[in-house]
């Protein structure tokens, strides 16, 4: 059973004869927990009750573990999202859902993957940019791009616009003008998110990016930096791109309803 994306959509379900009382009532709950062995239980609910996809951390789950809940997932009918994949983790999967006949799309610089035969997700009509520093920030940029695209929104990108050439960044910022919400990703010193917020009447979200080495190496400085920033944004944990991605598309999202209301 697909979960709906709003409550609105399950009742005019109901109304048009398309679902059942009892499904509906279940999609309204938002509960839907399944239990898989005895070391998981999935947030099937997720998506009606928060408006996001459960996603799986692959990182330090057994991979035995991980095959079995995505495949779980994927055969109830749900896409389902796994991020932070090691490679083997990644080649392990893969072949899972080619003997399973399963799709999937695996982001490798993301180190995501998406299972199942389900629709892609609805565009919303909120649009995202997502900001990279650095061709090293990527990583973390293309992992709040992934999350933001499942929550049905348009994501534009543009990386490689760090402080160190700022003339790369202002015909970059025009490409994106049209963006709700702009995540910027940045290692080092941190210093593009203040910058970006400084030219943008949107909100800005800072990404730390653990790239960096020596004192405060490792994200450390780009995190305190933005924390101290003087320009007003809002910032996530270290290579936090999935929080980024996903708050930004419910702000995107939020927004683009409020206006069709």
């Amino acid at each position: 059973m697909k979960s709906n994306k709003s409550l609105k959509d399950v009742l005019e379900s109901f109304r048009a004869g398309d679902i059942t009382f009892d499904d509906a009532e279940k999609q309204i709950s938002g509960l839907r927990i399944e239990n898989i062995g005895d070391f998981a239980r999935i947030d099937l609910g997720r998506n009606i009750r928060c408006g996001m996809p459960e996603v799986i951390l692959a990182e330090g789950k057994d991979t035995r573990h991980l095959i079995e809940i995505l495949m779980h997932i994927a055969g109830s009918g749900e896409r389902c999202i796994a991020t932070r994949l090691s490679e083997d983790q990644a080649e392990a999967i893969i072949e899972s859902c080619r003997k399973s006949g399963i799709a999937c799309d695996y982001n490798r610089v993301a180190g995501i993957i998406i299972l199942g035969e389900g629709p892609a997700p609805e565009k919303t009509g909120g649009v995202v940019a997502v900001i990279a520093a650095g061709t090293s920030d990527a990583r973390v940029a293309e992992e709040a791009k992934v999350i933001a695209e499942e929550m049905g929104c348009t994501v534009k990108t543009a990386y490689d616009v760090g402080a160190a050439g700022i003339h790369r960044l202002f015909p970059a910022l025009k490409e994106v003008s049209d963006a709700t919400v702009y995540v910027v990703c940045a290692g080092r010193e941190g210093t593009l998110p203040t910058i970006v917020a400084g030219l943008v009447d949107k909100p800005v979200i800072g990404v730390p990016v653990s790239v960096g080495y020596g004192f405060m190496g490792r994200g450390e400085a780009a995190l305190a930096s933005m924390l101290q920033s003087c320009a007003v944004i809002t910032v996530v944990n270290i290579d936090s791109g999935f929080t980024a991605g996903a708050f930004a598309a419910r702000i995107a999202n939020m927004v683009k309803n409020n206006e069709e209301d």
